[in-house]
């Protein structure tokens, strides 16, 4: 007769058998409980990504393609598309707008590229010296972005008014005679930069203070040391840390100039004299103006081909450059 202590050792095992011994139907259901939870979650996560592709299939990629099978057809929406072949681009080669339109768009950007690219970062580079109100600067610099941009060019028109205008009275009142800034083809096209510029300055500038918040302090202490001045100190250590920003920066604000169109528009309607129309002007025209969709299609090819021509020569220079 065994005691009741050893009657509950033998019972031992039987209470709480092995993960060997557990039943196959148990672990069975658990893997297909897995099984579906990992299903569902998979769907959803498909489930979102198609539809975020459906959109831009239908709101990016179809126009895309589209607008390239237009660029080769007769399009009036009023008659059935016609295939013209080159038609349309042989129309635009012969049209005398057309080099001009390129003309200044590539003057536009240039010009551009003088003030709007290197105000900004020289204005980020004055703001990270700042000690005090950081904060409120950066707004004020920002601020001009949050307006939209027909309003600002509506204001800016008006700041140049050879009339009642801004910038006419304020040198009017300390005996300054004024210009004619939107009417004189030698001050249009600069007069628009400036608005440009200063319309879209405040989000590169904010890009720019990112970045050299980026820079280690002890670079800067370390060229104070040596007893490198403030341009030795941006050439030496701001610049080279701030270079890839830079690169990306310049190639999209090329992209971007390239296809201006608000300020020309609203400001001068392309004038005085054609002196300020851009290449999305001329196409706006040939498209709303003249009922010539095809030809509108073609400008607009012919600009998606220039700046991807361009942006695959400058990632290939940029990428040469860092390699060597």
């Amino acid at each position: 007769m065994s005691s009741p202590r050893s009657s509950s050792l033998l019972a031992w095992p039987a209470a709480k058998p092995s993960r060997a011994g557990r039943p196959a139907a148990s672990r069975e259901e658990r893997r297909r409980t897995r099984l579906r939870r990992e299903l569902k979650e998979n769907v959803t996560a498909y489930g979102l990504l198609c539809a975020a592709l459906v959109v831009f299939a239908l709101f990016s990629w179809y126009p895309i393609v589209r607008g390239v099978l237009l660029s080769f057809q007769q399009v009036d929406f009023v008659n059935a598309p016609t295939w013209v072949g080159f038609d349309n681009f042989s129309r635009l080669f012969a049209d005398p707008l057309f080099g001009v339109a390129w003309r200044n768009t590539l003057l536009f950007t240039g010009l551009a590229l003088v003030f709007g690219f290197a105000v900004p970062f020289f204005t980020a580079v004055l703001l990270n010296e700042l000690r005090h109100a950081k904060a409120f600067f950066r707004l004020a610099v920002y601020l001009p972005v949050m307006l939209p941009p027909v309003v600002t060019a509506l204001m800016w028109k008006w700041f140049y008014d050879p009339g009642p205008g801004l910038f006419n009275s304020a040198l009017g009142a300390v005996g300054l005679p004024g210009g004619q800034w939107l009417d004189s083809s030698g001050t249009a096209m600069l007069s628009l930069v400036f608005v440009s510029t200063w319309a879209n300055m405040g989000s590169t500038t904010l890009i720019y203070l990112a970045a050299l918040g980026t820079i280690p302090g002890e670079l800067y202490e370390a060229a104070e040391l040596d007893g490198a001045g403030l341009w030795k100190r941006l050439r030496h250590v701001t610049f080279p840390q701030t270079r890839f920003v830079l690169l990306v920066l310049l190639l999209l604000q090329v992209v971007a100039t390239m296809q201006v169109f608000t300020e020309p528009y609203v400001m001068t309607g392309g004038g005085p004299d054609d002196s300020t129309v851009t290449v999305l002007l001329l196409l706006y025209r040939y498209a709303f103006v003249y009922n010539d969709f095809g030809s509108a299609s073609a400008m607009s090819l012919l600009l998606f081909v220039a700046l991807g021509v361009f942006s695959a020569w400058y990632v290939r220079l940029t990428r040469k450059a860092d390699q060597s």
